[in-house]
């Protein structure tokens, strides 16, 4: 190797450094149990006509909440109860089970993103005024970060990428597919379901860090 190969050399070490500087940061962890999120109508079905939720505390991301309503999912094979609905009403119900609440339901609902409901498995939800029957309602959520948009330009991250991050700890590791969901009412927060946090020793508020 010449002179002119080794700066060149040198140069893309440190161009590389640079980025994965740049990239790396710390986020706090957030462990999401089973819950969901109702519709306008569904809610008016299960609760009463122009009911209302009631918040039962704040949640980090800005506007949403944990309420007081509770619901019951029934599956094909078993049902679940007192499962929390989440603030606010969104255009479509949602429901955000486990890997092994499908087995208790009986139902395999796909691991995706918030929102992608195409082929998302179907469940009767049953609240203290009335049920429902929705045929594509039930997901197991994708693990992702919320982050705000200056702070994902300063980390060189857009909306949408996968990245790689390191927990430390006694049962920490390396957890791939990480998504970024860059928004403007948004804090910074990982969201993981409780199967992983309790594979990866997490808890609420733990930090982890994006490495790549």
């Amino acid at each position: 190797m010449n002179l002119e190969q080794a700066k060149l050399f040198a140069e893309q070490i440190l161009n590389q450094m640079n980025v994965a500087a740049s990239t790396a940061l710390n986020v706090p962890i957030g462990v999401s149990n089973r819950h969901i999120h109702l519709s306008r109508e569904d809610m008016d079905i299960l609760f009463g006509q122009g009911s209302e939720l009631t918040r039962l505390k704040a949640v980090k991301q800005p506007g949403q909440f944990a309420a007081k309503e509770l619901v019951t999912l029934k599956g094909k094979k078993g049902e679940i109860k007192n499962v929390r609905v989440l603030g606010p009403l969104r255009k479509e119900t949602q429901v955000e089970v486990s890997v092994a609440d499908n087995y208790v339901l009986g139902i395999k609902a796909p691991i995706c993103m918030s929102g992608e409901l195409d082929n998302a498995e179907p469940l009767e939800i049953i609240g203290p005024c009335g049920k429902v029957y929705k045929e594509h309602c039930a997901i197991v959520a994708w693990r992702h970060i919320h982050i705000p948009p200056e702070l994902a330009k300063q980390h060189n991250l857009v909306d949408g990428q996968s990245v790689a991050v390191q927990v430390n700890g006694i049962r920490g590791g390396l957890m791939q597919n990480v998504i970024v969901r860059v928004a403007q009412a948004s804090v910074l927060e990982m969201h993981v379901d409780i199967e992983e946090a309790n594979a990866y020793g997490l808890a609420n508020d733990q930090l982890v860090r994006i490495v790549s």
